[in-house]
């Protein structure tokens, strides 16, 4: 598949990140929109910004940095909020739902993964939607009085997008990587992170 020519469209995208944030969560949707930003020829800028800038520790122990802190984030297109066991902590955090609301509110499109779900709905940006998360976590978002979706990859409300866990972000951008480039964009996307999921056959 050659390279979409002539398609270029400039997006920001803002991955916002916590101590004991899941690792792909995160890393997989990076891959998916820097990677069709390549495709593209166009300018992916991806970032990531934390309470505090430096060193944040993932879920299962692997530590990156935080470009910007919350109070010198700049404006994104497209906002990222990955989950993992952590989001139960960040959900009773003020300064992450302000900070959320403000991006949301300065945003073409506003993403979640896994329990990053419950931290959109704490910031308000759920009211009104459909959404999902991973699938253990279903009775918790419900709780909240959301309209939770079970056994789906992601809900698409239009501005809002939440999947389901872990790997399911790399679904959910791909299919925003079509929503925004088209699926042409999309597909050659696909193709060059080699995405088919083929898991082995267990008996």
């Amino acid at each position: 598949m050659s390279i979409p020519g002539g398609v270029a469209m400039a997006k920001s995208v803002a991955v916002v990140l916590f101590e004991g944030v899941e690792e792909l969560d995160f890393v997989g949707p990076w891959e998916v929109f820097t990677m069709a930003g390549l495709v593209t020829r166009g300018d992916v800028t991806a970032f990531t910004v934390a309470e505090r800038a430096g060193l944040v520790k993932c879920a299962k122990g692997l530590q990156v940095v935080a470009e910007f802190a919350f109070e010198d984030c700049p404006k994104a297109d497209i906002v990222l909020v990955p989950g993992g066991l952590a989001t139960r902590v960040e959900v009773d955090n003020p300064e992450m739902i302000a900070f959320l609301s403000k991006m949301d509110a300065r945003a073409e499109y506003t993403t979640s993964v896994c329990t990053g779900a419950l931290l959109l709905e704490k910031a308000g940006i759920l009211k009104g939607l459909r959404a999902t998360t991973h699938w253990g976590s279903i009775s918790e978002l419900k709780a909240t009085g959301t309209e939770t979706i079970e056994n789906t990859r992601f809900v698409d409300n239009g501005r809002v997008i939440t999947s389901s866990g872990v790997s399911a972000g790399i679904d959910m951008s791909l299919h925003l990587v079509g929503k925004i480039w088209g699926a042409e964009v999309a597909k050659a996307t696909q193709k060059y992170m080699e995405y088919y999921p083929e898991p082995p056959a267990w008996d």
